[in-house]
């Protein structure tokens, strides 16, 4: 093991589990005990549903069945999620791989989710896998990807997403040079000409003085970005504005000015005015888990549930137009007008549906669209 990472066939082999799922296995197994279950995976806020793909692969083979919201979907307050109905012990020990690979991919697609909603038609780049062990980097992107960023940073995305990466220069490559203009003038001569030239302007001096000695030195300059940490940037807003008049009397009005180093959706709400591109690290990247929980509601065709849960198996439908859910019992007649969001996506192990990137980061952006059109963006970034 070159890396302390558990192996793929370790999770798939449910090796990756809790203990107590280790005794409750032995306990049904001697004393005969594996009911026909219904379990439901849910949580008590509102998300942008991910990580579906995992899950699939995770279950492929075992003899169950499998219905999902599909990937991109926004979910609201105790809905269901995803469902499994199977014998309890063809599943159990899974509990912990499942929630770990929605609860995290969610997490961080929720965050970017709401990074865009805030950002309104300003781009955002995903910047923070850095924050995050190098073994989930395409995990992180792929949610980010489906949670509407414009960009994603990492260059393993390439090759495992299909998601071509983007970015900037680093402070490293100035202090290589020992001079800001002939590092900026090396980056337009070497990198692709496709490349946007966003050259990085607070290294040395303050950053009004920098972006000018860029658009005065080298030929072309698209963006100039500032990656000033929030313990000194003072009057953040004022250096913007400063900055971009500068540019704007010099006839540069089209460059444009990327901001990064902490950025959150309070920067973002209250810069979005002035910056034209947020690239949001830790934000995104390390991102509170969806904390969602799995839980049995039917046992051999009858209703059972915890405190705090409500039983039986159950379908979620939506109101496109006013982006409302109504819950009703699966076995229920469905509501006149209203799409059911739970699909099939495995019967016995086998997968019935393909899971697309780019589908679910399509449904998100039009979830995002209709939030706009009603007027609900503060509700979703409180």
């Amino acid at each position: 093991m070159t890396f302390l990472i558990v192996d793929g066939e370790d999770i798939r082999k449910g090796e990756v589990t809790d203990r107590y799922f280790i005794w409750t296995e032995r306990i049904l197994k001697e004393k005969g005990v594996n009911p026909l279950v219904v379990a439901e995976v849910t949580t008590s806020t509102w998300g942008i549903f991910t990580g579906l793909n995992d899950v699939l692969k995770l279950m492929e083979g075992l003899p169950v069945d499998v219905y999902a919201m599909p990937e991109g979907t926004l979910f609201f307050p105790h809905e269901p999620v995803l469902t499994i109905v199977g014998r309890y012990l063809d599943f159990a020990r899974f509990e912990t791989a499942l929630l770990g690979f929605i609860c995290h991919a969610s997490g961080v697609a929720t965050a970017a989710f709401k990074a865009k909603l805030a950002a309104g038609d300003r781009k955002v780049l995903s910047f923070g896998t850095r924050r995050q062990h190098p073994a989930l980097a395409a995990m992180i992107e792929r949610a980010a990807y489906i949670g509407c960023v414009d960009g994603v940073s990492n260059y393993a995305a390439e090759k495992y997403l299909g998601i071509k990466s983007v970015g900037t220069m680093p402070h490293a490559l100035i202090i290589s040079f020992g001079n800001q203009i002939e590092a900026w003038k090396a980056f337009n001569e070497v990198v692709d000409k496709k490349v946007p030239r966003t050259m990085l302007v607070d290294t040395y001096c303050d950053e009004k003085s920098e972006a000018i000695m860029a658009i005065e030195n080298v030929e072309r300059v698209d963006g100039i970005r500032l990656d000033t940490p929030s313990s000194r940037r003072g009057d953040l807003r004022k250096i913007i504005e400063e900055i971009r008049w500068e540019l704007d009397i010099r006839g540069r009005k089209d460059v444009k000015i990327v901001l990064s180093g902490g950025i959150d959706v309070e920067t973002i709400l209250k810069l979005r005015d002035v910056v034209d591109v947020f690239g949001v690290g830790t934000y995104i990247a390390a991102a509170k888990p969806a904390d969602f929980a799995l839980d049995i509601v039917e046992r051999e065709g009858n209703f059972v549930a915890k405190r705090g849960k409500r039983g039986g198996m159950k379908q979620v439908y939506r109101d496109w137009e006013k982006m409302e859910d109504e819950i009703r019992l699966f076995r229920d007649k469905a509501p006149e007008g209203k799409e059911p969001l739970l699909v099939k996506f495995m019967e016995s192990g086998r997968i019935l549906k393909e899971i697309s990137m780019e589908d679910a980061r399509r449904l998100a952006l039009r979830q995002m669209e209709i939030i706009r059109e009603l007027g609900r963006v503060d509700e979703f970034l409180m």
